[in-house]
């Protein structure tokens, strides 16, 4: 390490001016490279779920929920809008800290 940092302090002006557009062409391919690997580089969230629709909207009626009800918002559910615990495998992945919406009837 001390052998690397004695040569980068050596450079001259001209030296670091030259490696400027090599330093930008490598930038420049990270990035590209990043967005089209990463899918969430792009800023979607929703990676497969009704990509046809312009708005995915779900709605579930009251009643219908029984006496609770948990919902996906990781949006790697294969039984989406319900969770099927698919965020536990995304959280491991990506060391996000998503968890389902639960909807719960109030004790009477």
């Amino acid at each position: 390490m001390a052998g690397l940092m004695s040569f980068y302090s050596n450079l001259s002006g001209k030296d670091w001016a030259a490696l400027v557009p090599f330093g930008l062409a490598c930038g420049g391919i990270a990035v590209v490279l990043y967005n089209k690997l990463c899918p969430l580089a792009a800023g979607c969230v929703n990676l497969c779920h009704r990509k046809e629709c312009e708005k995915v909207a779900d709605s579930v009626d009251m009643e219908d929920l029984g006496d609770k009800a948990v919902f996906c918002r990781c949006w790697r559910s294969k039984k989406f809008p319900y969770c099927d615990g698919s965020h536990n495998k995304h959280n491991k992945e990506t060391g996000d800290n998503v968890g389902p919406l639960i909807v719960k009837k109030k004790a009477a």
